[in-house]
């Protein structure tokens, strides 16, 4: 069996080791998959310890995206752009880093939920590190617009400055705002911000919620609830972050395996398992 794991502090919750176990299964392949807790000051250790012991690759998630990205010989274009990676490959020559977060946002928006961006508005709120991995292919889907909402307004114009180009090559009009300052309304509305996971409200008014529009949070389970039950009081159709993360995972096991499981199947798997 070939093995890979998810690291990261805190770990437990994780569901990786379930939807990988369920691709293993029904494509086939030798993939045992686990999970690491990782002191916050010891990832590269780990990742290092993990490559020894015969590791083949890894899913990084907080806190070490960032610093993952600093210890790959190479890496995918999406991740350059994010400055981040979340799926770690051991290679002959070293350790080649991706970040699926942003594609699996995409297929999950358009495959699953049944809304493509392509020439719709769309609202990013917050400018770390979560909203810096899902940018890049939100941009590439071609929405008409992107406004990112962020606290603090320079993070969110710094995010946008580093996607221009890409933005201006794919026509896509790309703004940066204050969250208190959002102009106009939208219809897909992706909240990357740490709002769900303290608890905190939702930090952008209803008025940026167009009459059905979709409403993603990237959290899932409880962490999810408020920004969902927000959602749906102001007519909106709220999504929560289990798709992306089954999709993120897919790819993942796409960029190790060479081979694309059946993210779909998996995904309504897994709503059947958490009874949601």
């Amino acid at each position: 069996m070939d093995r890979y794991c998810v690291m990261g502090n805190p770990v437990e919750h994780s569901k990786s080791p379930w939807i990988h176990a369920r691709f293993a299964a029904l494509t086939g392949q030798p993939v045992q998959y686990g999970k690491r807790l990782v002191p916050a000051d010891g990832f590269a250790a780990a990742l290092q310890a993990f490559r020894a012991e015969g590791g083949k690759g890894c899913n990084v998630t907080v806190p070490f995206k960032f610093e993952a990205a600093t210890l790959v010989a190479g890496r995918s274009a999406r991740a350059a752009l994010a400055g981040a990676c979340n799926t770690l490959r051991f290679d002959a020559d070293g350790i080649y880093g991706d970040n699926t977060d942003g594609v699996g946002l995409v297929h999950d928006l358009q495959d699953n939920a049944g809304v493509a961006p392509a020439g719709r508005d769309v609202l990013l709120i917050g400018a770390g590190g979560a909203a810096a991995g899902v940018l890049g292919p939100l941009v590439e889907a071609k929405p008409r617009r992107i406004v990112i909402a962020n606290r603090t307004v320079a993070k969110a114009q710094a995010l946008a400055a580093s996607h221009a180009a890409l933005a201006e090559a794919a026509g896509v009009q790309l703004q940066a705002c204050a969250l208190d300052a959002v102009p106009g309304a939208f219809d897909v509305v992706v909240n990357g911000s740490a709002s769900s996971l303290s608890g905190a409200e939702v930090p952008v008014p209803a008025s940026v919620l167009r009459p059905g529009a979709l409403a993603c949070d990237m959290m899932y389970g409880p962490a999810a609830e408020g920004f969902l039950q927000w959602a749906r009081a102001h007519g909106a159709v709220g999504r929560d972050g289990l798709g992306m993360l089954v999709e993120q995972a897919a790819e993942a096991f796409l960029v190790w395996r060479g081979v694309r499981p059946p993210s779909a199947q998996v995904l309504a798997e897994l709503r059947r398992e958490l009874g949601r």
